[in-house]
């Protein structure tokens, strides 16, 4: 009994002495909706006792007293570039793949704007404090690994949605393409055998593009960090990541995708337990809605007005009509769609405290990650308008579970969309669906925020955690998949092969020596 008062002692001395850390988050990623789930994890950790420092390149909406923030903006000419793709976007029908495309061309403004905050006289300030460990939302930007290689901390990669097969290879995760679809595959299970073979093309294609960006990815870590002595490389950087958070959790996504220790699944990290009060307009708002109001939201990635105007239209005319409240996320407040006393505008929204309110009874969303896990988590069902990346998968495996209907926004109609309204507001099944599978989501050992603070704290007490790697990180393709051994396998079966009839061979030659020496033999006696 005293030795184990004396284990729990110890533990919890551990944990106090891991506690108070100087913890560095560095968020470069443009997308508001990839800072509010890395906000959300230091969040966590603040709130735990630990100093956290963070460097964005925009000014988050999730922020806490205890974190200190350093703010790099994107040059004006870089921030055009990217909000005039992303209005093209807007207008035309994308994949995964034409994303990847666009990034390796038109968008790649979207990796050297990361490369370029490294040597910003704000952000080389962080090389002054002495810290203990590195978060790093990934972006396209593990050059920035380097950042850490300076420092001599161990990493914890931050990404915001299920493990992809760059986070499989930092972290030796098995990517099973037979029967996990990709983000670019839409697929139910179990597979056919034309879609595992899409399934296989579409790996390959990313993997090929993944390669090809890798090779900016290096150029920048050199740029950046080749001259400096004793310095890892990126290559050794990447083998020795401690873990990765990803956005992702098994009721959500299946418990089809296997996962080593080195991942950890904070799945609606960005969700409060406690939703905070709502500005006094939108709460007014949401009382005066007795049928329920609607939430209309289409991201934070692309705005409103560069949705073509003619579909705008048709949104609007729809909700205008209809007998409920509609809360509708619109940056440019001065000149909206129209003017109905149902709508109410807003430039910014808190998202998640409204799909809290009781009232709220449909979401209107672009089915980005962030969007379709804070209404799967509220229960609230959706109508999904994708326009780019996963947010068509994500659309898709959220109808095919039954918490809503999913349109093309490009090809909508007055008619189209009012049905679905309707059909989602008015069949109950699809608020029953959702509900249970909100139950199910809640229902884990630990909080997202309680395993941000767990995990982190181990891997703080531990110094690194390198006991959790698999060691498949440090494998070679040959060895991983034993190319070398089954080399020599087929070697020494042709060996043996080529001995066998190398030895029938010289027996059968033996036999027929033999045969012809023989009636020579026989005439011999016959002489005689």
């Amino acid at each position: 009994m005293l030795a184990v008062r004396s284990i729990f002692l110890l533990l919890a001395t551990l944990a106090v002495c891991a506690r108070g850390a100087n913890i560095l988050g560095l968020f470069s990623s443009h997308s508001p909706s990839h800072l509010i789930v890395h906000m959300s994890v230091v969040k966590a950790l603040a709130e735990a006792g630990h100093n956290v420092t963070v460097v964005s390149m925009q000014k988050p909406k999730v922020m806490h007293k205890n974190i200190h923030l350093i703010v790099v903006p994107v040059k004006e000419e870089q921030e055009r570039v990217l909000e005039a793709q992303l209005a093209t976007m807007a207008g035309q029908k994308n994949s995964i793949v034409s994303t990847l495309n666009r990034l390796m061309n038109d968008m790649n403004v979207m990796i050297d704007a990361q490369a370029d905050l490294l040597s910003d006289p704000r952000f080389q300030r962080i090389y002054e404090t002495k810290f203990d460990l590195m978060i790093l939302g990934y972006f396209i930007n593990d050059f920035q690994l380097g950042v850490a290689a300076k420092l001599q901390v161990p990493v914890i990669i931050d990404w915001m949605n299920a493990p992809i097969p760059i986070i499989d290879v930092f972290t030796g995760n098995p990517t099973e393409v037979s029967y996990v679809p990709n983000m670019a595959t839409i697929a139910e299970q179990p597979m056919s055998l034309l879609k595992r073979a899409e399934n296989l093309a579409k790996y390959l294609f990313i993997t090929y593009m993944s390669n090809k960006l890798d090779s900016r990815v290096t150029r920048h870590f050199n740029n950046n960090f080749g001259g400096e002595k004793g310095l890892r490389s990126l290559e050794e950087m990447r083998k020795n990541i401690s873990l990765a958070f990803v956005n992702s959790h098994l009721i959500s996504e299946g418990p089809i995708r296997p996962l080593v220790p080195a991942i950890v699944e904070i799945g609606g990290i960005q969700v409060k337990d406690t939703a905070d009060p709502l500005p006094k307009d939108i709460d007014q708002f949401l009382q005066q809605s007795p049928e329920g109001a609607i939430l209309l939201s289409l991201g934070s990635n692309i705005k409103s007005t560069a949705v073509k105007p003619e579909l705008i239209q048709i949104i609007y005319k729809v909700l205008s009509e209809i007998n409920r409240n509609v809360i509708w996320k619109w940056e440019d407040l001065e000149k909206t769609p129209g003017n109905s006393t149902n709508i109410l505008y807003k430039n910014w929204l808190p998202q998640d405290d409204i799909l809290a309110h009781p009232n709220t009874k449909l979401f209107i969303t672009h089915a980005g990650k962030g969007g379709i896990t804070e209404a799967q988590y509220h229960g609230v069902p959706m109508v999904a308008l994708p326009i780019f990346g996963d947010q068509l998968g994500n659309a898709d495996q959220m109808e095919r579970s039954g918490y809503g209907l999913a349109l093309d926004l490009l090809s909508i109609t007055e008619e189209s969309f009012r049905a679905a309204l309707n059909e989602v507001l008015e069949n109950d099944k699809y608020r029953q669906t959702i509900s249970k599978f909100s139950s199910m989501y809640r229902d884990r050992p630990m909080t997202a925020r309680e395993t941000v603070v767990y995990w982190t704290d181990y891997v703080l007490r531990h110094r690194g955690a390198p006991h959790l790697q698999s060691p498949v990180v440090h494998m070679s393709f040959i060895e991983l998949f034993n190319l070398d051994l089954y080399a020599l396998l087929i070697s020494v079966l042709v060996i043996i092969l080529v001995l066998i009839r190398l030895t029938v061979r010289f027996a059968w030659n033996k036999l027929q020596g033999k045969a012809k020496c023989s009636p020579k033999t026989s005439k011999k006696q016959k002489k005689l």
